[in-house]
């Protein structure tokens, strides 16, 4: 549907441009007042916002509503830019694009996302296409927490939160009368019968461990932590946890048989 001749009533193909001098003409006389060129400006750069919105075509979202929102992206650059700097117009308009329509995604995503979760995750977006015009490489999750100052797991699950979910009815392949869908390919070990009853007997078992059992039982397996990280952690030799951590384990061991 992105690719579609026709959207909003504009034959795409019949779009106008300019060329870099032009566009500087328009700018100026944009900044002055001129409400005309700032209108031919507008139309004159819609081939960008549909090079945008063609970014957007896994979305699956209706390509008029994206269209028109990313218009908005445009006008707002337009009317932000500063002429003075050393800058072409569509390496500052197409970032306000993108999050406007990022956005517009986000804020009608159908689970619904606390607002501080989703500024967070617009904020890593805007860093990280910055970065990537910056270095020519996508940032780690690590580089973009240090730049926003939060915790990297926060990083993670606001970025997961805003992700569009995905129908385990959703073909993947196949025609129509011999589809494959993305059910077909997951493949469930763990919801059996037998592992759920054995994962209640196993948290019967650990309930009953001691609080000093069950902390070391968290850092060591729960946290990853070596023996001598948790005697230093909590103040004791490495061969009292070793001691403790054996007896916990048999403990749990005696609950589940």
């Amino acid at each position: 549907m992105i690719n579609k001749v026709e959207i909003c009533g504009i034959n795409t193909s019949k779009l106008p441009t300019l060329s870099n001098e032009e566009k500087k003409e328009f700018l100026k006389k944009i900044k002055n007042g001129d409400l005309d060129a700032r209108q031919k400006f507008i139309n004159c750069n819609l081939k960008l916002v549909l090079s945008v919105i063609k970014r957007f075509k896994s979305r699956n979202e209706n390509a008029d509503d994206l269209f028109q929102v990313g218009c908005i992206g445009l006008i707002k650059a337009i009317d932000n830019f500063d002429i003075s700097q050393n800058l072409q117009f569509s390496t500052y308009a197409v970032p306000m694009i993108i999050g406007e329509i990022r956005r517009y995604l986000r804020d009608n995503n159908p689970i619904r996302v606390s607002r501080s979760i989703r500024d967070l995750a617009y904020k890593a977006l805007m860093f990280k296409d910055r970065y990537v015009k910056e270095h020519q490489s996508e940032p780690t999750i690590e580089q973009i927490a240090k730049e926003l100052g939060v915790e990297k797991e926060d990083i993670a699950f606001s970025l997961d939160a805003i992700q569009d979910p995905v129908s385990l009815q959703e073909s993947i392949s196949g025609n129509d009368s011999d589809n494959l869908y993305i059910m077909d390919q997951i493949s469930d070990k763990k919801n059996t019968d037998e592992h759920w009853t054995e994962d209640i007997a196993i948290s019967e078992a650990i309930k009953k461990l001691s609080s000093k059992e069950l902390n070391i039982v968290k850092k060591r397996f729960f946290d990853c932590k070596t023996q001598m990280e948790v005697a230093n952690e909590i103040g004791i030799s490495q061969a009292q946890v070793s001691r403790l951590e054996k007896s916990a384990i048999n403990h749990i061991k005696k609950a589940y048989e």
